[in-house]
């Protein structure tokens, strides 16, 4: 082969078989013509709008928010500095300095700063900025000490208050009547909720204990994913928010007051259901909806259905979650038995977290010693 035939060859080969280059870090990177690189903009730009259209609608909220917070540091940083960043420059430093920031000058709490650091290399990255890995590892860093700061950790919620057998007791031998809150309109003293509404809340509270569920997850709940058997309820908890679904069975109860298999039937008989969502919305006359509870409803309806029935802490709808974690590990169950009811991954801190609360008095390190 000539010289010439072997020149024409590798114009034809670098036509077909992309060129490596080295990129400034030592990796290769592919160049290609510019009709092929426009193709592949355009399925990297639809694969971009894919992934935003599948987010949920509350992380989204949740990380323009966290943009928003990333937005008034720098305003804060151009007063003292007399220069405008731009605030798609995320680095090793602007991201140290705005936990620093969000600690000194917000006094935000170590979760809430751990969250915003999420949501601002997400946005940054989505307007096209590099967020090298080093910055959110240094800034993670900075945040570690903050994490152990009990003072700090005063200023968030801090993990809810877990549900006991004896909460939900009084969840389910609470009255009707309900005393009118301060500022509201109504003109009675008190009111009676709906026998409806009772029943509904006692079989969400008991359910979403029963499953280990979270709020979210009881709300997605479907009739059709909770069938009844002799041995109870065979229940699907659907997938929520990239988790995987998972199914769960429910038992009957020895306490019939705090049963959910026997709550399950009574709201679902009394509500006339057949399908559609398991939990629905129903007004002050006893009316049932058609729409399915939210997450955000699910959560109040637990939290005041337990004040109703004089718990004198606040429960929210990750109290039954945790409580059923905590209350079986402190009845004897294997925590594998229980994290296949949870749905928790095998490492899960949290959820370790969970077992060594409901162990502590069984396994302390002093206990036969005295």
């Amino acid at each position: 082969m000539s010289g010439t035939e072997i020149e024409r060859a590798d114009v034809v080969d670098a036509e077909l078989v992309p060129t490596p280059a080295r990129a400034s870090g030592g990796a290769e990177v592919a160049q290609y013509d510019p009709e092929v690189e426009a193709v592949l903009r355009a399925m990297r730009e639809a694969a971009k709008q894919h992934l935003s259209s599948i987010r949920p609608e509350k992380t989204k909220k949740g990380y323009a928010q966290d943009w928003k917070m990333w937005e008034e540091f720098h305003a804060w940083l151009a007063e003292r500095t007399g220069m405008v960043l731009p605030l798609v420059a995320v680095d090793e430093g602007t991201l140290v300095g705005f936990v620093q920031w969000l600690d000194d000058v917000k006094h935000a709490a170590p979760a809430t700063i751990d969250r915003r650091i999420t949501g601002v290399t997400v946005e940054a990255r989505a307007r096209g900025a590099h967020v090298p890995k080093d910055a959110t590892v240094a800034a993670r860093k900075a945040l570690k000490p903050l994490k152990k700061d009990r003072a700090r950790q005063a200023r968030g919620r801090g993990q809810a208050t877990p549900a006991t057998p004896a909460h939900l007791r009084q969840v389910t031998a609470a009255g009707r009547t309900v005393p009118k809150k301060p500022g509201s309109r109504r003109r009675r003293a008190t009111y009676e909720l709906p026998e409806l509404a009772v029943l509904r809340n006692h079989a969400l509270a008991l359910m979403e204990f029963a499953i280990a569920g979270r709020a979210a997850e009881a709300a997605a709940l479907d009739v059709d994913d909770i069938v009844l058997t002799g041995e109870g309820l065979e229940v699907h908890v659907p997938s929520i928010k990239d988790r995987e679904a998972r199914d769960v069975e429910v038992g009957y109860a020895d306490d019939s007051a705090v049963c959910p298999v026997l709550a399950w039937q009574a709201w679902k008989e009394a509500a006339g259901l057949t399908e559609g969502p398991a939990f629905r919305s129903v007004d002050q006359w006893g009316h049932l909806g058609t729409a399915r509870l939210s997450a955000d409803a699910v959560r109040l309806a637990v939290t005041r259905a337990a004040a109703q029935g004089g718990v004198n802490v606040k429960l929210t709808g990750h109290s039954l979650r945790s409580g059923f974690i905590t209350a079986s590990a402190k009845g004897g169950a294997r925590p594998d038995v229980i994290r296949r009811q949870s749905g928790h991954a095998p490492n899960s801190p949290v959820f370790e977290s969970y077992i060594r609360k409901g162990k502590r008095w069984e396994e302390t390190a002093g206990k036969g010693v005295l």
